[in-house]
């Protein structure tokens, strides 16, 4: 027996390592008719740990200081051995990570997967996505530049809109009147500490939900033979006779991370300006306000509505109540028909919606 076979062996008797592998690898079986979008749960996962893996690397040339921010950033791309490819990663990974997280959301909509009993499976979600615009917002303003400067005070002037507490949240959030160190402070301890920590256990809580009830199977593709839900009590939908996840889903959940990371790195290598626009090469200057700053892509159809609308209070009120509709979706749509050409209305309003968020961010990016 080789000293490999005999440390599992050593290991195994005390953990039991191989029951844990038979009953949630091997024996844990998924629809058969599982598609290539269900994998994109397992490309995020891989998008937050390359975020979590960079950003901790940065730490350790990086400082939190509105006067040597700017200077430790620059240091970190020209002087540290490949710390422009770390750096380059994080702010690349950012914007790739809530773009396969749309995807992802777009997936759960079509296939109707936040329907019931899967209400808190789609809030969950719904959360991390909100929390990851926030982290992604937050770090914007860690280089200290030009760019993120003044991106950052648009974005916080938008809230003074709010009434009553508006003002009060807007100099809660800055630490002050302007946006200054104390801001670059409390955004930085939200970016590293805060945030992280709770994206964590709301993703812990997501795949907690994901297991206890069981995957949603396709409306579409072969036939499965999923237990059917009853309302009445609680009851984990199985998929007898589906495949196992080890190994015929996780080729599939291997192959989607391959392509993520291709078009990653494709991204990283050969479009290293996409996440940077010329302000962001120039140290912030309270005193210079730029021609022309606009948020991330992420964040132009929400600039592009607060521009259209005549007050800030009344576009921010619209934004409110889509993202509230959305946050609860599973509670308005109570059909139990999940196939989207079976859901005309449904299907015309997604289009629809993913239209008008095209035209909003085009429009805004040209505006």
């Amino acid at each position: 027996m080789s000293l490999l076979k005999r440390l599992y062996r050593w290991v195994d008797l005390r953990v039991g390592i191989g029951e844990i592998a038979d009953k949630e690898l091997t024996g844990y079986l998924l629809p058969r008719n599982i598609n290539a979008w269900y994998s994109l749960g397992s490309v995020l996962l891989v998008a937050f740990a390359i975020q979590v893996v960079t950003g901790m690397l940065l730490l350790v040339y990086y400082v939190p200081d509105a006067e040597k921010a700017f200077k430790s950033v620059n240091f970190i791309m020209n002087e540290v051995p490949f710390g422009w490819l770390i750096r380059l990663c994080h702010a690349v990974g950012s914007n790739t990570m809530i773009a396969a997280l749309i995807l992802h959301m777009l997936s759960t909509l079509v296939m109707g997967s936040y329907k019931s009993p899967r209400e808190m499976n789609w809030l969950s979600g719904f959360l991390l996505f909100s929390l990851v615009q926030g982290i992604s917002l937050t770090g914007y303003l860690a280089p200290w530049s030009q760019l993120s400067f003044w991106a950052t005070t648009v974005a916080t002037n938008s809230v003074s809109a709010l009434p009553v507490a508006g003002p009060w949240m807007v100099e809660f959030l800055r630490g002050g009147k302007l946006v200054g160190p104390a801001t670059l402070g409390r955004f930085f301890a939200l970016h590293v500490a805060f945030l992280p920590l709770v994206i964590a256990m709301v993703i812990v809580v997501h795949i907690f939900l994901l297991k206890r009830t069981g995957v949603s199977p396709p409306p579409f593709g072969r036939s499965d033979t999923a237990t059917p839900f009853q309302p009445e009590r609680y009851r984990y939908q199985s998929h007898p006779g589906g495949i196992p996840f080890f190994p015929n889903y996780m080729l599939e959940d291997t192959t989607s991370i391959c392509i993520y990371l291709a078009i990653f790195l494709g991204v990283v290598f050969f479009w290293p300006s996409m996440p940077f626009t010329p302000d962001a090469f120039v140290p912030a200057d309270p005193f210079k306000t730029p021609a022309h700053i606009k948020p991330e892509w992420y964040f132009l159809a929400n600039y592009q509505t607060l521009k259209i609308f005549p007050n800030e209070l009344l576009g921010l009120t619209v934004q409110g109540a889509a993202m509230t509709f959305l946050a609860l979706l599973p509670f308005a749509d109570r059909s139990p028909e999940r196939h989207p050409l079976k859901r005309p209305l449904f299907l015309t309003l997604v289009v629809g919606g993913i239209l008008l968020w095209i035209a909003l961010t085009v429009w805004g990016h040209f505006s």
